[in-house]
């Protein structure tokens, strides 16, 4: 009887967390704009329940692959273009953030960058590709 109520119990505040973390995740999505500046920039207005829909089962099927402990044994080479695709979602989503904090032109006005802004975004830039490479290549080979 106590092990029932246990799973219960466990299976209650792991849904309960599972669903704080999809609304965080929602929201964000919904705050950023994420999807309808995606589809803007794609010029794809036709194909937006399309985007919608690969979020949605992306983040179905790797909820499901987490919760029941899904793997497959791939060559490293065979992870280059989910590596490119995870890259390529994460700078998306974090030049949306800096989009909609306006965190460059703030900065740079307080800091006089004016002129060097160019050569700032190329650092970002160049440090972040380098970094995922050195993480993805030598700490997490």
């Amino acid at each position: 009887m106590v092990d029932v109520l246990q799973g219960v119990l466990l299976g209650t505040v792991g849904l309960a967390g599972g669903f704080a973390v999809g609304s965080a995740f929602v929201a964000l999505l919904i705050v950023l704009d994420l999807i309808p500046r995606l589809v803007q920039l794609t010029r794809a207005y036709r194909r937006s329940a399309a985007f919608e829909s690969a979020i949605l089962l992306g983040a179905l099927y790797w909820s499901c692959a987490d919760q029941f402990d899904w793997s497959m044994k791939l060559h490293n080479y065979s992870l280059l273009l989910p590596a490119i695709f995870q890259g390529l979602f994460v700078g998306m989503f974090a030049a949306a953030l800096t989009e909609v904090l306006n965190v460059i032109p703030i900065v740079s006005k307080r800091f006089k960058l004016k002129p060097y802004l160019l050569s700032l975004l190329m650092a970002m830039v160049l440090g972040k590709v380098t970094g995922s490479i050195v993480d993805w290549l030598w700490l997490h080979p």
